[in-house]
Order: C-alpha cells, then structure tokens, then sequence
C-alpha cells in the first residue's frame, strides 16, 4: 500500500469518527494526548497541535478531521481517536 492509500484510509476511519464526535470524546481524545505526552510517544508540535484542535467546538473539530490538507493529513498520523471505533465500525469506515 502506498502513503497516499494509508492517507485515504486514516480519512475514511477519521470520517467515521467525526460522524459520531461528542464532547465526551473530545475529553478522551485529549486524555489520550495527557498519555502520549507522559509516555513521549508524540512530538510536542503534534500534541500541542492536537490540543489546540480539541479546544475548539465539536463541529469545529468534526469538520478538521475531514479535511484533506497537509496539516491534517500530518495530525491523523498521530490521532488521539485510537479505539473510538470498533473492529466492526473500522471495516465499515474503510469499505
């Protein structure tokens, strides 16, 4: 599979996401970030970029993850989203 494939993929699984955003996931996805902060396994301008994108409405925050620009395309690859959907819910998206 080639990047842009991979690219289109995170796309489809983050349109999935963004269908189904609360503000509860909202508060998981940056409890996610509190752990990849602690853990180090995110560069700082990701996580800090990702915060600043979760501190914005749920709209605001739906609509991002769908777009397809370099900036998100950079994000989704280190998405605070990792088990918001199901086995079941990732095949759909990726269907």
């Amino acid at each position: 599979m080639g990047h842009r494939s991979a690219e289109l993929r995170s796309l489809a699984l983050h349109r999935a996401v963004a269908a189904r955003l609360t503000p509860a996931l909202l508060q998981e996805a940056l409890a996610r970030l509190a752990w990849a902060e602690h853990a180090g396994t995110t560069h700082p301008r990701y996580l800090a970029a990702w915060r600043a994108l979760l501190a914005e409405p749920v709209a605001v925050v739906a609509a991002a993850l769908v777009r397809d620009d370099e900036h998100m395309r950079a994000l989704r690859q280190t998405t605070p989203f990792v088990g918001v959907l199901s086995p079941q819910e990732r095949w759909r998206g990726l269907a």
